[in-house]
Parts: C-alpha cells; sequence; structure tokens
C-alpha cells in the first residue's frame, strides 16, 4: 500500500453490451462482453501483491463477475447497497434520448422517475462508508460507474450531486485514502486504466 493509512480501491466492471451503448444500466442484470471479461482478466495483474481486509461487490453479475475474473470471487462478499443507481423509467435508455424528451435534464440533479434520486445513492454511499471505515485495513470494492461516483462525492464529505464531477471507465481502478490522519479523507488515485 502507498501509505500508512487503509485505502478502499474501487473497481468499476468490465464493459457490457449496454456500458458501450451507452445505455443505462441500473438494475437490469447483463453480462460483461468478451472485451468486458479480458479487461476483467486485467485488473488482477494490477492488483496483484494487494492484500486486502475484505472485498465487496455488487451482487450484479457484471461486478460480480468482474471480481470473480479478476481472482476475488471467492472471498467477496455481495451488498446490495454496492448496487447502481436505479435508474427507474429510464433504464436502458440512453441520455441522448432522455434529453431529447426532457431537454436539460442531468441525472445527479433530477434523479430518474420511478428509480432514485441523487438523496438515495448517497444514502446507500453513507452505508458503505461506515462499514469501510469500520474495518481496520484496506478494502476491495466492485460495483458500477454512477454508485462508485456518489460513493467519492460522500468519502469527501461532497453531497452526493458532487459525483457528477468524477468520470469512471469500466475496468478502471480508483482509490479513496486518507491524507495526514483518518480525519482527512482523499481521493489517492482516479480512473486508473
Amino acid at each position: 500500500m502507498s501509505n500508512a493509512f487503509p485505502e478502499i480501491y474501487l473497481v468499476r466492471h468490465g464493459e457490457t453490451e449496454w456500458s458501450a451503448s451507452g445505455k443505462h444500466t441500473g438494475r437490469t442484470d447483463i453480462p460483461l462482453t468478451p472485451k468486458g471479461e479480458a479487461a476483467a482478466r486485467g485488473v488482477a495483474d494490477r492488483l496483484k501483491g494487494l492484500s486486502f481486509k475484505a472485498v465487496w461487490s455488487s451482487p450484479s453479475q457484471r461486478a460480480f463477475n468482474t471480481c470473480t475474473l479478476a481472482g476475488f470471487g471467492a472471498s467477496a462478499v455481495k451488498k446490495d447497497d454496492l448496487q447502481e443507481w436505479d435508474y427507474g423509467a429510464y433504464e436502458g435508455v440512453k441520455t441522448k434520448e432522455i434529453l431529447g424528451e426532457r431537454p436539460g435534464w442531468q441525472l445527479f440533479r433530477d434523479g430518474c422517475p420511478g428509480g432514485e434520486a441523487a438523496a438515495d445513492v448517497g444514502a446507500r454511499a453513507d452505508t458503505i462508508i461506515a462499514g469501510l471505515r469500520a474495518i481496520e485495513g484496506s478494502v476491495l470494492v466492485f460495483s458500477s460507474s454512477h454508485f462508485l461516483r456518489v460513493l467519492a462525492a460522500r468519502w469527501l464529505g461532497l453531497p452526493p450531486e458532487g459525483g457528477a464531477h468524477f468520470v469512471l471507465d469500466t475496468a478502471s481502478i480508483s482509490i479513496l485514502g486518507y491524507e495526514h490522519d483518518l480525519t482527512e479523507p482523499v481521493i489517492r488515485k482516479w480512473n486508473q486504466k
């Protein structure tokens, strides 16, 4: 690890057909593409030699299969609170299509009809953060883009809407940690490929 404090490694799942096409994929449980599977195997090389007190995964097959292909499935615990944003009526719809019907719409500001608002996702992120901070050691987390962006915002003490300022590519690794002591949460690395 890069310092004496615990670090939280965040891994976004590998590519799916919907992530490649730009469709909002919340609770629809779709598999990784062959490219996504290869990228998930590549995560193993990037995490080689690291040890973690805990490994947590979203229950979605795209996150858990990324975890498994990266070599951590046997020790992973599935956490429902790590699920992606519930997009409600916008599930499977591209942002461009939403904007055609609802000009000016922004996910982090406006949420989704029949789905979650940023505050809902933020409440789940806060539950995860409380669990992470209770573990004395580094943790590896597998989940999806928008949830992890809200998690990063809440880690820093920003409102959930602050997640709009972070972008995550598929199969990327980010690291949350601390600077001088455990009262100074920071982002140590972001969106590493």
